[in-house]
């Protein structure tokens, strides 16, 4: 395995077949863990430009769909995992670094360059930890989408983060909810960016309420 300068759906010193490798790996590799349960894969488009928007409860979710959505992903991953062998790895399966609160326009432009190459790119908003509920969202998310006239994909998951008290689990059921596209309002500026990150919060905050209730009643 080799870098490479840029495969369009993977970022510049990406290592394609690496990257192809480690999802392989991502589509079996939960099954001892979880029983898990994804709803409505199909609306996960098969090529064109997609800014993949998920809430974020637990270290796996990010890995979980990594191996789930069967088309290259490059995730935005806070700058705090790229150390010891993932600081080797992650770059080199295609995923890009963010420094949380610094100005660092270097992976939104990476992530640019991907989608406007027909890539999908995946962002965890803010506030997503937790108890998973959707408080806030990034401006990233929406940037990318407006700046590339990407389709935004709400994706939530639930079951992956251990209740508060609750001892070992043995193969906790995982739901995994991909959304319809959502469509972003028009407009410029910061309220049009203001405006189409609430679009997406919203989305986001209706769809973990959704899957809850689904889980509720199964």
């Amino acid at each position: 395995m080799s870098a490479v300068g840029g495969t369009g759906d993977l970022p510049p010193g990406s290592w394609p077949r690496l990257h192809d490798l480690a999802r392989w790996v991502g589509t079996w590799c939960f099954a001892p863990l979880y029983r898990l349960r994804v709803h409505h894969r199909e609306r996960v488009p098969a090529t064109g430009p997609v800014v993949l928007v998920a809430n974020h409860s637990a270290f796996v979710d990010g890995p979980l769909l990594f191996g789930l959505l069967r088309r290259r992903t490059v995730f935005l991953v806070k700058q705090e995992m790229f150390a010891g062998p993932l600081g080797w790895a992650l770059p080199r399966i295609g995923q890009l670094a963010v420094r949380r609160g610094a100005a660092d326009r270097r992976p939104l432009l990476a992530a640019v360059a991907v989608l406007r190459a027909g890539g999908l790119v995946a962002v965890f908003p803010e506030g997503t930890r937790g108890v998973g509920e959707v408080a806030a969202a990034q401006h990233g998310a929406a940037w990318l989408a407006r700046t590339t006239g990407a389709v935004v994909l709400p994706v939530v998951c639930r079951g992956t983060r251990r209740p508060d008290g609750a001892g070992r689990r043995w193969r906790p059921r995982v739901d995994v909810l991909v959304g319809e596209p959502v469509p972003i309002p028009p407009g410029g500026g910061r309220a049009g960016l203001a405006a189409a990150t609430e679009t997406v919060r919203v989305a986001l905050a209706g769809m973990v309420r959704e899957l809850d209730d689904v889980r509720s009643n199964a």
